[in-house]
């Protein structure tokens, strides 16, 4: 399946800033079930663009902006051809090995709810990781209901998902890392985009390293692998390390003013 995407950003200035430094996370990397035929990145400002690979492995791109300004967008498109691998990530840049993703940050840090959540679940009873995986998957899918919650640049901690019951897809990941890392199981969060018809939205889910597999991406709001609808932008350890644009000097608020997925079978489109 072909997958092209218009993903448009637009940030204010903090007040009596005159300059800011900006990255981006905004550049999906090919790997086996996705292969990016073409992107680009483009921002209204006078300002070049540097690129670098950070210690995730994404790619990721700096620059500043000298001001007076109002606001700043960033616009990010192309195209990506994507495949169905049932979840299983493979091709990927790691610069880590996966026991790196066994740490707990501020958002995945588990309180007594947490702690309750994945004693009840008793995932060692289950013969292998990939079966606790799954099963946690479907719990935390049970117990949080997806909907409304926080801005990217805001986001919900694991616990406070799991006490709420109701949280975005960007606090509802957290939750299975969270656990997942509870359990002694490698976790880590992931950015990237949506497509189904032709309707898109920004997207968050895991990751979680079972041994005999690798890396194998979990949507727990959706309660499935990740599909060739789930293009995927880049990873880390949290929501906020993932985050498409981090800056300093610019209000810390998401606005996604157009973002355009759009559907073409593979044969349609290579003919």
């Amino acid at each position: 399946m072909r997958v092209r995407i218009r993903h448009e950003i637009t940030q204010s200035f903090e007040p009596d800033t005159r300059n800011a430094a900006v990255t981006l996370h905004l550049s999906p990397r090919s790997h086996e079930g996705q292969f990016i035929q073409r992107w680009v990145l483009d921002v209204d400002c006078d300002s070049r663009l540097y690129g670098h690979e950070d210690a995730f492995g994404n790619l990721c791109h700096t620059f500043s902006v000298d001001g007076p300004a109002d606001t700043l967008t960033v616009i990010a498109q192309g195209e990506v051809e994507t495949r169905d691998t049932t979840g299983v990530v493979r091709g990927t840049v790691e610069r880590l090995p996966p026991e790196v993703y066994l740490r707990q940050t501020e958002l995945t840090h588990p309180g007594e709810a947490i702690h309750a959540f994945v004693e009840e679940l008793d995932l060692k009873a289950r013969p292998d990781p990939l079966s606790r995986l799954h099963a946690l998957m479907v719990a935390i899918h049970e117990a949080v209901r997806e909907g409304e919650g926080p801005a990217v640049a805001e986001p919900l901690t694991a616990e406070a998902a799991l006490e709420a019951k109701l949280a975005c897809a960007a606090g509802i990941s957290p939750l299975f890392t969270s656990a997942a890392r509870l359990a002694g199981l490698p976790a880590r969060h992931v950015s990237g985009y949506f497509a189904l018809d032709e309707v898109g939205t920004t997207r968050h889910w895991a990751e979680a390293y079972a041994p005999e597999f690798g890396w194998i991406a979990f949507d727990s709001g959706k309660n499935l692998c990740a599909t060739e609808n789930h293009v995927r932008l880049s990873v880390g350890l949290d929501a906020v390390s993932v985050a498409p644009p981090r800056a300093m000097g610019l209000r810390q608020q998401e606005v996604v003013s157009a973002l355009e997925p759009r559907r073409q079978a593979q044969n349609q489109a290579q003919s």
